[in-house]
């Protein structure tokens, strides 16, 4: 590990990885060498999270063993469904994908007989149900079935959300969504996931970690931002006049940029495509006007690109799902990245336990309390 020192570990190797690389030169992001246009395009959700954990892409009896085996771990067991009721009703989403995910801990402890891949699978598979059990639950006081007749992970979730099979094109543009989030090296959430697996703590203990890491604004709550502020502007004239006007202000504006990559997210070209087809097939096509004109304003303005989040607003708006339930989906799609860094930093484990550099006081004298100053 480097010693340079930089603000937030930026430019800091903090370890080895084969799973992804994101944005080396030309290769740009890649899941264990596979390209993201290549598995956005022509590969679906399980088979990246299949290639993710175990290491290679499925044949066709794989994948098929793997959906099947995915739709048998939807169901919950009724204590975590009675955890979930007890929430209320105001709970951020991702706390309660926080808690539901520690309360199945509790009711299927990783063990000899249960291992972190059967854990991993586990979760890819009923986080949807946590999150739509109990957001139907507060929401219209209904107690759904989280079992459903999708063998993709993106046609359950749509069909647990809107309570009938979604349309193949929702199904495959949010299965291409969960594709371009399953994996993206050591950022912060994976990183701090690690930090837990590290100490040798259970998978529960890690996944958790990274749900924590990614609710934070400034990691996983950026599609969220994004939509607030497109919804804001009822044109591309009002959202011109709009943003200039923030830029004035130099009020910050989510959605653009990256940490990593400094021309263009390669993810991001791919999800407004998606988003443009389905604005076609939208009754509210505007909010896909708006999103081109702040990009073209921000790249003009400020030389700043959209990363995946800002288009993926748009796309899920356009699904009917709620601006709260976008870092959440976030989870559902991570969980197959964090898991597989949870599995490798175990095969070479030791504790990640950087040094700081001090910039405190030297050592003081003690004084007693009635010479202290007030």
């Amino acid at each position: 590990m480097t010693t340079k020192k930089q603000g937030g570990l930026a430019d800091v190797i903090a370890g080895q990885t084969s799973i992804s690389t994101v944005g080396k030169t030309g290769k740009g992001l890649t899941y264990r060498g596979y390209s993201i246009d290549d598995l956005a395009s022509h590969g679906t959700f399980e088979e990246t999270a299949f290639l993710l954990l175990y290491g290679t892409l499925p044949n066709d009896i794989q994948l098929k063993n793997y959906k099947e085996k995915l739709t048998t771990l939807r169901e919950l067991p009724a204590g975590v469904l009675s955890i979930l009721e007890q929430l209320p009703g105001s709970t951020h989403p991702m706390d309660v994908l926080r808690t539901g995910v520690s309360a199945l801990a509790a009711f299927e402890p990783e063990n000899e007989e249960r291992d972190a891949y059967q854990i991993a699978d586990r979760l890819i598979a009923s986080s949807a149900s946590m999150l739509l059990y109990w957001y139907h639950y507060h929401d219209s006081g209904k107690r759904i079935d989280t079992v459903t007749g999708r063998q993709s992970v993106a046609g359950h979730f749509l069909q647990l959300l809107h309570g009938h099979p979604p349309s193949e094109l929702h199904e495959k543009a949010f299965d291409v969504s969960l594709v371009l989030y399953a994996e993206h090296e050591f950022n912060a959430s994976t990183f701090a996931a690690r930090v837990t697996a590290s100490t040798l703590s259970d998978i529960y203990s890690a996944i958790t970690t990274g749900i924590g890491t990614l609710r934070g604004p400034l990691h996983g709550g950026a599609n969220e931002a994004a939509m607030e502020l497109i919804e804001q502007f009822g044109s591309p004239s009002e959202a011109e006049s709009g943003i200039m006007q923030m830029l004035k202000d130099k009020k910050l504006i989510m959605g653009f940029g990256h940490r990593v990559y400094s021309v263009s997210d390669p993810r991001s070209d791919i999800i407004k495509r998606w988003s443009s087809k389905l604005s076609t097939d939208s009754r509210s096509p505007m909010i896909y006007q708006i999103s081109e004109c702040i990009e073209k304003i921000m790249l003009q303005e400020k030389k700043l690109f959209t990363n995946l989040d800002f288009y993926s607003a748009s796309a899920y708006r356009f699904m009917g799902i709620p601006t709260s339930l976008f870092t959440p989906i976030f989870v559902i799609s991570r969980t197959s990245g964090w898991a597989s860094h949870i599995i490798e930093q175990r095969a070479n484990n030791r504790i990640i336990r950087p040094n700081a550099e001090y910039i405190g006081p030297e050592l003081l004298s003690w004084l007693p309390i009635e010479q202290r100053s007030d």
